[in-house]
């Protein structure tokens, strides 16, 4: 057995029996082909790869033919190869020389006379700073970009135009090829920091690892989702925010505008410690003073369409308690969990509704499907 089938869906089935034209084009990012290859892979692609001429010059067809499991198209056959049908087309590194040959229609290597041939193509750019801002290529993105073509944007880095990361790429490729709902989505998640002095703050356990992978389900099928993360790092391919303190996400909601859903997976403290100015001076005991935090829900109750919270507490009382917050937070539903879910890989949940109740258990990933569901 081929190595590539080996890792065939380990990550997920999001792309099981879906097919994806890779095109490899002449940049020196062309080096990080394999590795996006094999990620599309193990959410369980089947990889169809092209390389242009230049391309075999950065990376040899030999490490492509090993990380897809195919031969690498170079040039056309009389087997008119470019007619093959795909679920999506992906050209990832894409220099400004093979976007300006789509962009005019023009095709005279394999990778442009593919481009010709599908009508769901994804680029991710990768040349100098100064090519991407050329006038010229500005008007030539436009012109794909107009035709459909979908964009995935570079960083500006070190006075280039870097190729988008692995994660970013692989993420917008499974968006394309999932169904899509037009809806504007907010996932809140991870933890506050309440400060006790100049140095020091009070905050929990929170991995924030639901709230990423509701957030990552959320992007892949909804139109617009936005992220505002506490003590976790917003995904690089989201619009995201960050708060530190309840204060911050106040400020952020006070802000905001309407979302048809908003999901607040955030664990909030319900403290506000009095704070000390300065430094404390470890060598005494004190006490620290603590104040009920202003409730959250209630607030985003006003920019949310649908509202979607989290309750957390032991099994035997989390479900009555979470209807019981349900209620007052006037939440279209929440989603009751337990203290074995913090920093673990695994959960289990109780979906609860106004008339209805179910459970699900497994990874993280799995279970925010039964989560964005409810979108």
């Amino acid at each position: 057995m081929h190595p590539s089938r080996i890792i065939k869906g380990a990550k997920s089935k999001k792309l099981k029996g879906k097919k994806i034209i890779y095109g490899i084009t002449g940049s020196v990012a062309a080096v990080e082909s394999v590795k996006i290859a094999r990620e599309l892979i193990r959410h369980g692609a089947s990889i169809k790869p092209l390389m242009s001429r230049d391309a075999t010059k950065i990376i040899h067809p030999n490490a492509i033919e090993f990380a897809t499991g195919e031969k690498p198209l170079i040039e056309l056959t009389g087997m008119v190869e470019h007619l093959i049908k795909a679920d999506a087309m992906l050209i990832a590194p894409c220099t400004a020389n093979t976007i300006s040959k789509i962009a005019n229609g023009i095709a005279d290597d394999v990778i442009t006379t593919f481009a010709l041939s599908n009508k769901k193509i994804l680029i991710a750019p990768s040349m100098d700073k100064k090519m991407y801002e050329n006038l010229f290529l500005k008007e030539n993105i436009k012109k794909c970009m107009d035709k459909g073509i979908k964009f995935i944007e570079p960083k500006i880095e070190e006075g280039k135009a870097k190729m988008a990361d692995i994660e970013t790429i692989v993420e917008n490729v499974i968006k394309a090829i999932r169904k899509s709902i037009d809806a504007r989505v907010l996932i809140i998640g991870g933890s506050t920091m309440q400060p006790i002095d100049n140095v020091r703050a009070i905050t929990n356990f929170s991995s924030g690892k639901m709230a990423k992978a509701i957030a990552k389900e959320a992007y892949e099928r909804c139109r617009n989702v936005e992220i505002w993360c506490g003590n976790i790092e917003c995904p690089s391919y989201m619009n995201g925010k960050n708060f530190s303190t309840i204060e911050d996400l106040i400020e952020l909601i006070k802000n905001a505008e309407k979302y048809d859903t908003v999901i607040n997976c955030a664990a909030i403290s319900d403290f506000i410690p009095e704070k000390f100015s300065g430094k404390i001076s470890s060598d005494k005991e004190i006490n620290l003073k603590l104040k009920p935090a202003i409730r959250i829900n209630p607030m985003l109750r006003k920019i949310a369409g649908k509202l979607i919270i989290f309750k957390l507490d032991d099994e035997g009382n989390v479900i009555e308690k979470a209807k019981k917050r349900m209620a007052e937070d006037k939440a279209d539903y929440v989603i009751a969990n337990t203290f074995s879910a913090i920093r673990s890989e695994d959960t289990k949940i109780w979906i609860i509704g106004k008339n209805m109740m179910k459970e699900y258990k497994g990874k993280k990933d799995e279970v925010a499907k039964y989560i964005v569901d409810l979108i």
